[in-house]
């Protein structure tokens, strides 16, 4: 584990960052950049573009990486939410129960993911801790994420890591949603 290093990521590391992503949405970034992807543009292009981009949430500036030999084999993606907006009655059906899970003051991870080769080998841990250290940092009393409650391998993985269960929406159907059932906020105090 000593080879993997982590640092703040790169506008650079943007393609790698949209991939991992798409790994850990279930579904949820190919339904959002399908809408952004322009004639002949791949979802994981428009992806890229919207990583690219600097001084919003969807950024590469808000994300961690760890990397082995120059190449990202994680990252984890999060950012600060100072107060829950009001949710407007016109959201998107698919997206409304991410914005009605929002938790404020905090640091919100957005996506943990590592490539497959990679998985078990503690990255997610430490991604996490070096998360919790960064909302620590910055005076934000908590962490806060929306997990798949059908993926209940992840729902006990937070757990372990001291987050609990806040609330919960249904997810719609949606053929580009993997997973049915809620989305879980879970959230862990600092």
């Amino acid at each position: 584990m000593d080879e993997v290093a982590f640092r703040p990521a790169r506008a650079a590391d943007s393609p790698a960052i949209t991939e991992l992503y798409q790994m850990a949405a279930g579904g949820v970034a190919d339904y959002i950049w399908s809408g952004l992807a322009g004639p002949g543009e791949s979802v994981l292009d428009a992806g890229t573009q919207r990583f690219q981009r600097e001084n919003t949430d969807f950024s590469y500036q808000h994300c961690l990486v760890a990397e082995r030999d120059s190449d990202v084999v994680g990252m984890i993606h999060a950012y600060p939410i100072m107060e829950v907006q009001q949710v407007p009655d016109e959201v998107d059906p698919v997206l409304r129960p991410f914005c009605e899970l929002e938790s404020a003051p905090g640091l919100y991870i957005a996506r943990v993911a590592c490539y497959a080769e990679w998985c078990g080998q503690g990255i997610g841990t430490r991604l996490l801790d070096k998360t919790r250290r960064r909302a620590m940092g910055e005076g934000l009393p908590e962490l806060s994420l929306i997990a798949f409650a059908e993926k209940s391998e992840t729902i006990r993985l937070y757990e372990r890591e001291g987050f609990t269960v806040h609330d919960r929406r249904p997810m719609p159907d949606h053929p580009l949603i993997h997973y049915g059932g809620d989305a879980v906020l879970m959230v862990a105090p600092l």
